[in-house]
């Protein structure tokens, strides 16, 4: 069945709701364009228990409050906001095509903020869930690595992603413990050496068994049973990025898209921001990012044709 084209032309149509994608549309709001934000819940910041390192909230402030204020504020300002996949983007003449399920929509620009996906520990998803919820499990030591200040805390993962993330980790604490995901280890000589030196201890998985007990979480490996404040996934993550394939947008071998210094991307009038371009994965950073990428459109847009109030 053929999908209904919305007749509205929209200025931008941004793809994400998450921190890029919703100061995006605050700013192309305000800047009094068009703009339809499209989501569908899977933003990386809806499962923060408590952020307390995002300025201006002392106090902290959990994901979905921040999404909840964000989404608001748009709204106060005119952008819409639609809870629908895109599944398809076309780049046809001077403007675009994005297409979703029994629809599609025409925008003269296309913001993406899609983000990227963490690669999970392997444990039921009720486990991981709760243990998110908990703090037990958490995905970003520059979030809240001072969170785990002295505390006993265990890092999934091998090679030099986790070498990096154990290393990390030991400005904050000393009790630190490096658990493979597989039956062996991928560390080079020097890593290990300086693992040592560091006193971090290196345990051979994979985890047998992961238990949530009080304000601890409990792995069991083939040789022991760890309790940890926390664990840290050092697992790496997928970048959201196959939306900007489609329209053949450059992307680096991880598949981050590469941007200008305004944002832009390698197709005329396609603009990314946040995770899903190579940088610093923090909502402050996104926000930043998003900022300058919806001055950016407000610009390129003037400058095809005038921007003026009727």
């Amino acid at each position: 069945m053929a999908k209904a084209l919305e007749d509205k032309l929209n200025d931008c149509v941004v793809i994400g709701g998450g921190p890029a994608g919703l100061t995006a549309a605050i700013y192309l709001a305000r800047y009094h364009l068009s703009v339809t934000v499209f989501h569908d819940d899977s933003s990386r910041a809806s499962i923060i228990p408590m952020s307390h390192n995002h300025a201006g909230f002392p106090g902290g402030i959990s994901g979905t409050e921040l999404l909840a204020r964000m989404t608001a504020q748009a709204q106060l300002y005119g952008a819409a906001i639609r809870r629908r996949k895109i599944t398809t983007l076309q780049k046809i003449g001077n403007g675009f095509v994005a297409e979703f399920e029994n629809g599609s929509i025409r925008s003269r620009a296309v913001l993406l903020a899609t983000g990227v996906v963490n690669r999970r520990p392997a444990m039921p998803q009720a486990t991981h869930d709760e243990a998110v919820a908990r703090g037990l499990l958490r995905y970003c030591p520059v979030c809240d690595g001072f969170e785990v200040t002295d505390k006993p805390v265990g890092i999934i993962g091998t090679g030099t992603k986790g070498f990096k993330e154990a290393v990390f980790l030991r400005s904050y604490t000393k009790d630190l413990t490096l658990i493979s995901p597989e039956d062996v280890h991928d560390l080079s000589e020097v890593e290990m050496s300086s693992l040592a030196h560091l006193g971090i201890r290196v345990e051979v998985g994979p985890i047998a068994s992961t238990n949530l007990d009080n304000d601890m979480i409990r792995v069991t490996t083939p040789t022991e049973t760890y309790a940890f404040a926390s664990i840290y996934p050092a697992l790496g993550s997928d970048i959201c990025s196959h939306l900007a394939l489609q329209i053949g947008a450059r992307v680096s071998d991880e598949g981050c898209i590469t941007v200008d210094g305004h944002q832009r991307t390698t197709v005329p009038g396609f603009y990314a921001a946040g995770d899903v371009v190579a940088g610093l994965d923090q909502i402050s950073h996104a926000m930043g990012q998003a900022g300058v990428a919806a001055t950016t459109i407000r610009n390129d847009l003037g400058d095809q044709a005038p921007l003026v109030r009727c």
